[in-house]
């Protein structure tokens, strides 16, 4: 491992701009942008739609990077933070696998900086203060009208759903959220400076009068009080790889409730600061890719010059009906069964103007039929495609897909398309969403959707782009639905406002915003040795 100043200077990032934490973690004043504009090529890596498990997308993201440096590229990473949610439930850590992962793992995957911790504490004081003016009266809302719910990161189904000030005089139903699903998680992720820090947060909605009239945030008086919670957090984390590759990781909002994406801060970082700039979206191209276009690019200018998709043999068999216990079988029917998954990814990441290439994350049970059967495919539809053997070489397993991704950039990137206008009317973005990136027939909203459009219509928010909260585990709002599914309609049940992250979140299918644990959570794994060691993380 690299000595993390060395790593800066590399980048040109003076040491008065660091904050460090330890002698592996830094974070970066927003004056190292100062008089740095863009001078690197952004690359977006997306996936297929998932097995439960993972495809792996942030292994290749740290694997390509340091597959780019191998072939002589200046790169950085702009990576999004672990939530501990997931590490404690079902996925585990999210820093990468192998000789592809970051460093100091289990500091990112835990407490890292700080910075979820930090939103938390926000998100918790604006919604205490909220509560304290109830108390006395001295809000302009109702307590029933309220629409500002508490967060934790950690999995927990039990808050869902709970009643606050239980026989008092604002007793009133509520619930919990997950931090990485927190308005204040996304308006950090898409803040560019403590000022329009303070204005979005001024601008978050509290809830709705009896008469309609938006309730802000800026009503509260405490907007100072949150930024001296969050000034810490807005800055961007500096780490490494295993490989000395930088990396800024920062934010960690969930694509399947949130726009799923590392802040904006981050990747300006890295894109002025090196020739490429690997950044990723979560879960499928369908959630992360497409909130990464319409919400984070739309507000920042930033623009991908190419789209990398991540497949896997495992999840293409998955896709053409292979059972989770036979997913390590050879199968090469099962592998061009699913093919057709992959192909509607690549028909939605086409609409954007980009090249797509196809990366084939490698596991060890993965036989040479099967990826060649994912190759073939791809020649046949013209698609550059490369096996990346990330996990088990690091950067030398990459290269070949560094190669591919530089052969295929254009020369001058084009202008980004976007599929819908912000002055669109609601359903009609959400047509386009569920058709151009579902291949769904159209969308169905409850009578509860239509009455929370109708109010957030008559506050004058229709003109916000839209965050869909889906299942990951479909092009659908079924998790059941997998493969590429047809004759399907997306029905949103609720909507819910963003207005300082700029956007409205419509819950489709069975999506909650506060994730369960499975019947037996990666936290039974975890230990610690008596040498304070902590393993199974």
């Amino acid at each position: 491992m690299k000595d993390l100043s060395r790593i800066a200077a590399e980048l040109g990032i003076a040491s008065q701009h660091l904050l460090f934490y330890g002698h592996d973690k830094a974070k970066v004043s927003l004056a190292a942008l100062t008089g740095r504009p863009a001078r690197g090529r952004l690359i977006l890596v997306s996936a297929i739609t998932p097995t439960p498990a993972g495809e792996g997308k942030t292994t290749v993201s740290i694997g390509l990077a340091q597959g780019l440096k191998k072939i002589g590229r200046s790169v950085a990473l702009a990576l999004r933070e672990p939530s501990m949610g997931p590490v404690f439930g079902r996925k585990g850590g999210a820093t990468g696998g192998g000789r592809s992962s970051l460093t100091p793992a289990q500091d990112i995957n835990l407490h890292f900086t700080g910075d979820f911790h930090a939103i938390t504490a926000a998100n918790n004081l604006l919604a205490a203060v909220l509560d304290n003016h109830l108390h006395f009266k001295t809000a302009r809302l109702a307590p029933a009208e309220v629409l500002w719910k508490r967060v934790l990161d950690v999995n927990d189904r039990a808050l869902r759903a709970i009643t606050t000030s239980r026989a008092g005089a604002t007793e009133r139903p509520s619930g919990f959220n997950i931090t990485a699903a927190s308005e204040i998680m996304a308006i950090i992720c898409l803040a560019e400076s403590l000022a329009d820090l303070r204005v979005r947060l001024d601008r978050i909605v509290l809830g709705f009068t009896a008469e309609g009239a938006a309730v802000f945030a800026k009503e509260l008086k405490i907007t100072g009080a949150l930024l001296a919670v969050l000034r810490d957090a807005l800055m961007p984390n500096l780490v490494q790889s295993v490989e000395g590759v930088p990396a800024f990781v920062h934010g960690g909002p969930f694509a399947n409730i949130a726009h799923g994406c590392n802040s904006v801060l981050a990747t300006r970082l890295a894109l002025a600061h090196a020739d490429f700039a690997v950044t990723e979206a979560g879960f499928a191209f369908d959630l992360g890719g497409e909130k990464f276009i319409h919400i984070k690019c739309r507000q920042s200018g930033l623009t991908p010059a190419a789209i990398v998709l991540v497949a896997t043999v495992r999840a293409l068999k998955h896709h053409g009906g292979t059972a989770a216990l036979d997913l390590t079988r050879p199968d090469v029917a099962a592998v061009e069964r699913g093919l057709d998954n992959l192909a509607a990814h690549l028909t939605s990441a086409g609409q954007f103007g980009r090249p797509v290439i196809v990366a084939i994350n490698r596991f060890a049970s993965d036989s040479g039929e099967e990826l060649a059967a994912i190759q073939d495919f791809c020649r046949t539809r013209a698609v550059p495609c490369a096996v990346a053997d990330v996990f088990g070489q690091g950067g030398d397993g990459a290269m070949d897909l560094a190669q591919t991704l530089v052969a295929a950039l254009p020369a001058v990137t084009p202008a980004l398309p976007f599929l819908y206008g912000a002055d669109e009317p609601v359903e009609q973005k959400l047509q386009k969403i569920a058709r151009g990136m579902y291949g769904a027939d159209g969308v169905v909203l409850t009578e509860e959707a239509k009455a929370k459009l109708a109010l957030f219509t008559q506050g004058g928010f229709h003109h916000l782009p839209i965050c869909m909260a889906k299942t990951q585990d479909s092009l659908s709002d079924n998790p059941k639905l997998s493969g590429r599914p047809r004759g399907f309609t997306i029905t949103v049940r609720d909507f819910e406002i963003a207005n300082g992250a700029g956007y409205l979140v419509a819950l489709t299918g069975q999506m909650m915003r506060m994730p369960a644990l499975p019947r037996l959570p990666a936290a039974e794994r975890i230990d610690v040795t008596e040498d304070g060691t902590i393993t199974g993380l």
